[in-house]
Parts: structure tokens; sequence; C-alpha cells
């Protein structure tokens, strides 16, 4: 169990100030200035740095950080397996970015559910942002994203890697048929929202070309991926959508893919926990009971 005073600690570094940080755990700020100071001479380290009115972490408060949120995770993950109703449980609390849980974890799951019928299972689908979140606060043992995420707090493993397509309504109409990426501006995009891999990804695409997601004639953004793909049908733009997800619809002939002379990109989904948690090796089972069964490449460490 943490001391109550890293609570502390955690709280200043989620809301970078100490008058926000007392509020929210309900003591006063010289409290938290008491734990903060506690703590620094406990590990005999400055925690945090204040210049031109900011508040950084140091390079000894960035570790403790990322210990404080392992021990955290790891106590939340101890707790439910302490209320499993007996050692063949096999309880399930993760996450899935809406890409995955659409298109690749539903036939793993169910091969699991096969070999584990009893097993209690809690699937939370989210963005990349939300789930290392809920992961940081213990509220999820794993997560399978398919964003950006900082690889100093966590370890991972390859799930797949996954063709990226640019698509459209398969009667959607061009003025002048599209070859390169930014011929697409001049259409409607249809994205997912800040914090998602789909956006993520071509938002790095297009900022390779000094262009922006707001450069585009204008913007549909939507939190749910299957209104993102009935809008696509629906001809009202163009999209980027994983090949696995977009799959269906490609081979029924209701979306077509856009072929562009300068997008070829693919990314990686990745199965990820709390870096060096206890559990890590409960983690690598679960990997392998739940990974597609065509996964193309090889497994990786955080980091690689």
């Amino acid at each position: 169990m943490l001391d109550f005073r890293m609570d502390t600690f955690l709280a200043v570094c989620q809301y970078m100030n100490y008058t926000r940080a007392a509020e929210a755990l309900n003591i006063t700020q010289p409290a938290v200035s008491q734990h903060i100071r506690w703590l620094e001479e406990q590990y005999e380290a400055p925690l945090f740095t204040y210049a031109n009115k900011r508040l950084s972490l140091t390079r000894e408060g960035e570790l403790l950080r990322s210990m404080a949120l392992t021990v955290k995770h790891d106590e939340q993950m101890l707790r439910r397996r302490l209320h499993d109703p007996g050692p063949g449980a096999h309880r399930l609390v993760f996450g899935v970015t809406p890409t995955v849980g659409m298109s690749l974890i539903p036939e793993p799951l169910a091969r699991y559910h096969r070999l584990y019928p009893d097993a209690p299972i809690s699937i939370r689908v989210s963005n990349t942002e939300s789930l290392c979140a809920a992961l940081d606060q213990g509220e999820l043992d794993f997560a399978i994203v398919e964003g950006y995420f900082c690889k100093s707090d966590y370890d991972s493993l390859l799930y797949r890697r996954e063709p990226y397509l640019a698509v459209c309504g398969a009667e959607y109409q061009f003025e002048r048929e599209p070859k390169v990426l930014s011929d697409l501006l001049g259409e409607t995009l249809v994205v997912r929202e800040p914090g998602s891999g789909n956006r993520e990804i071509i938002r790095r695409a297009l900022s390779r070309e000094n262009r922006a997601v707001e450069d585009f004639r204008s913007v549909i953004q939507v939190s749910d991926m299957n209104v993102l793909k009935k809008l696509l049908l629906l001809g009202c733009g163009v999209g980027f959508l994983y090949q696995a997800a977009a799959q269906p619809q490609l081979g029924q002939g209701l979306l077509r893919a856009i072929p562009l002379e300068d997008f070829q990109e693919s990314h990686d989904i990745t199965f990820l926990w709390r870096k060096g948690s206890v559990f890590a090796q409960r983690y690598r089972q679960l990997f392998e009971l739940l990974s597609p069964q065509d996964i193309e490449g090889e497994s990786c460490a955080a980091g690689d």
C-alpha cells in the first residue's frame, strides 16, 4: 500500500499545481508542501522544479512518479485477484481502442471464453489516451491500443502491425480522382476525436507535409468508430481506417480504398501494461491467449 504522501505527490504530478492538488485531496496547501518535502527528504532528491511560474518534474521526480503509478496499479490488480471466486477464475479487466474492439479482439476473446467459461470479463472501449490514464489509476490490468503512448511508462508487446487506408463510400464522387494525400484536402474529413490513434496517425502523416487536419475543407469529428464508418458509407466524406476495420465493407463493395502515391502507412497495435509490474508474466501469458491467430510480425518489448 502506498504511503498517503505518495497520493499527494501523484496529485501534484497530475495537476502540476499545489493548490489544485490540495483541492482535489481536500487538504490544505501547506499540507501538500509538507508531504512533498517529506518525500524529498526520504529520497534525498528534489522532485519538482519551479521556473517561469511553471512547476515541472525533475528526473528523479519522473522516476518516482513512474514507480508510484506501477505500485498503485499492481495494488488494484492484487485487490481484484484476492476477490476472485477461486484460483481458476482467470478474471480479465482490460481496455481496447475501438478498432481493436470492433475488428480484432472478438475472436481471441471468444477462444478465451471457451477455455474459461466462468471467468469474469470486463472490457472498456475508449481512445488510447483514456485507456493509458485508466491503467495509471489501476482501473485496468492491461490495454490493447492503436495510438501512441509514452514508452517509458509501459512495457509492451506488438499485438499486430496493420495497414492503414484512405477510404470513402463506394459511390463517393471526386471532382478529380486523388493521387496524393494533399489532393484530399478539398474534401470533408471524417475522423475520430483528439487522443485517438485514428486521428494521431493522419495528423502525423499530414505534419510531414506541413499540413494539419484543419486544412481539410471541413471536418466531422466523432467519438464512435461505428458512427464514423456509417458516415463514410453515406458519402459524407473521406476517412482513414485500419484495413481490419474496413475489410468487411471493402469486401462487400460498400467502401472503396483510395490509392495514394505518397500514403502507404501501417501502424503497430500494442498490448501494454505498467512498466515494472510484478504481474508482467501474467500479462505475457494473456498476450499469448488473446493474440489474433494470423498475427503479423514478432512481439517486441517497450522501447524497441
